[in-house]
Parts: structure tokens; sequence; C-alpha cells
């Protein structure tokens, strides 16, 4: 009795384990926003690994949507600072600019 009890714990504990995996081991397919359809009725143009052809997506999301950040682009401040004037010779002499 004991050890029906143990092998089934472990048998679930193993599926539960093992599940996720599987679950996430197949390939993200994103729907690939497009103005023309060319795809075969029941098809939509999905991207997969960066191809693009025809299939049914099994994400909500498009490729660049997931690869948007969500954080917003920050602009980069350019500070101008004029140049001072250097002279290496008293003014008025020969070659000094």
């Amino acid at each position: 009795m004991r050890l029906t009890t143990g092998m089934i714990a472990g048998l679930g504990l193993m599926g539960a384990v093992l599940l996720p995996a599987q679950v996430s081991a197949e390939p993200k397919i994103y729907a690939y926003p497009s103005s023309a359809n060319f795809c075969p009725a029941g098809l939509q143009p999905v991207t997969i690994s960066g191809v693009i052809c025809c299939g049914t997506p099994n994400t909500a999301t498009s490729y660049q949507q997931m690869m948007s950040h969500p954080a917003p682009k920050k602009h980069k401040v350019r500070h101008y600072h004029p140049r001072r004037a250097s002279y290496s010779c008293v003014p008025g002499e020969k070659g000094c600019r």
C-alpha cells in the first residue's frame, strides 16, 4: 500500500515538473501586421524566428510589440560650450591670431 502511494506521488511530482518544460518548448509564433493577406484561407502572415510565412499565431502580441521597450526613450541633451580664445603670444605681435 505504501509503495503504490509513493509511486503515484512520485509520478505526479514528475509530471508537475516536466509539464511546464513541454509547454515552453513550443516556438513562439507572432502575428505579422500587414495590409495584404496572400495566405490561403484560414491562415495569416506570421513571424517565426524572424521568418515571415503563413500560419496561425500562438501569441496575442506581435513581434514588434514584444521587442519594444516599455520605458520611453530618453533624448540626449547636448550642451553648447563656446570655445575660448587661446593666445600663444601677446595680441598685436606678428603671427598672433
